[in-house]
């Protein structure tokens, strides 16, 4: 039975925080373990800022029904890695075939991540992502193979799992790809707040009541069936794909579909977000080509039946 006693040297020359549990080295599943790719999964546990690894114990030490380890590393809420295991885990049982990855025996040819977090009513978050990017970048490096070697559980699962939930598993792929060209790729942000780069009418009022604001404001409308928009401009470097991600602050008082619309190269695309929820943190829109240039590329629009305020935060540009 091979082992990958490399792991924690990797993550940390990656620069991921990595908390040894253990015997790490020793404790496995016993069977064959030969790992051509990285599978990325979650807990369905809730961590928070003072509980950040529930799932940690039943990682280590498994279920009933299923013995441990589950994974190989477990990633917390602060985005720590938490080596469980060098040898093969009960993390991804059959697996189906997906991009490279051939259909077989899921334990012996992925390396696992478990991301501590509940993928229901809670994303992962930004440390979770960044962190996970970082160390599947490495791996896969060490492994000798390329982003498309990174999958999720959802992608392979053969009894209809839904991890990881609320990521998209391509622009995973594609950020972990510029990780390993020696990202980061070209991103930009702009704030309501960025001077010569936000524009509104003076319909648009100006908060700071959230503390999940980004920056020090964000702007605020009644909704009404006109468009009345708050426009962020964007210095493209290049024609291409880019990533579109929005921060607001989240309210119950908020709207539950907010338009932001979307300038690209083959015209105006809209996209509704309900911000009553997943508040303080980037929002994937998703990925859109863009002409070069500088422009007016994203807005806020007020056009909206749904109740409650319209929210104008903050909006980033990455290229994918």
């Amino acid at each position: 039975m091979a082992t990958i006693p490399w792991l924690v040297d990797v993550l940390r020359s990656a620069g991921v925080q990595v908390v040894v549990e253990g015997d790490w080295l020793n404790r496995m599943r016993p069977g064959s373990f030969d790992p051509i790719g990285v599978l990325w999964h979650h807990t369905a546990a809730t961590s928070s800022a003072s509980n950040p690894h529930p799932a940690l114990n039943i990682c280590i030490n498994g279920r009933s029904d299923l013995p441990g380890p589950l994974c190989q590393a477990l990633v917390d809420y602060h985005g720590v890695f938490h080596v469980i295991s060098a040898g093969r885990c009960n993390h991804a049982g059959t697996a189906r075939a997906s991009g490279p990855i051939p259909a077989g025996d899921g334990n012996t040819m992925l390396i696992g991540w478990e991301i501590d977090y509940n993928g229901v009513s809670q994303e992962m978050t930004a440390a979770q992502y960044n962190a996970s990017v970082a160390a599947t970048a490495a791996v896969l490096k060490q492994l000798g193979k390329d982003s498309s070697y990174a999958r999720g559980h959802r992608e392979t699962s053969t009894t209809g799992k839904i991890d990881p939930s609320f990521i998209d598993l391509n622009v995973m792929r594609s950020d972990v790809a510029a990780k390993m060209a020696g990202g980061p790729a070209w991103s930009s942000i702009v704030d309501n707040a960025t001077a010569g780069r936000f524009t509104a009418s003076t319909n648009w009022g100006t908060s700071s009541y959230s503390g999940q604001r980004y920056g020090g404001d964000y702007r605020f409308a009644d909704p009404v069936l006109a468009s009345d928009a708050a426009w962020y401009k964007f210095n493209v470097p290049a024609a291409g794909n880019y990533r579109v991600d929005a921060w607001w602050p989240a309210n119950a008082g908020y709207n539950a579909s907010t338009p932001y619309i979307i300038a690209t190269s083959s015209g105006n695309q809209t996209v509704h977000v309900d911000q009553r929820v997943t508040g303080g943190q980037w929002r994937i829109l998703g990925t859109f080509a863009l002409p070069a240039g500088d422009a007016n590329r994203v807005a806020v629009s007020r056009w909206s039946s749904a109740p409650g305020l319209i929210i104008a935060d903050a909006v980033r540009l990455t290229r994918v």
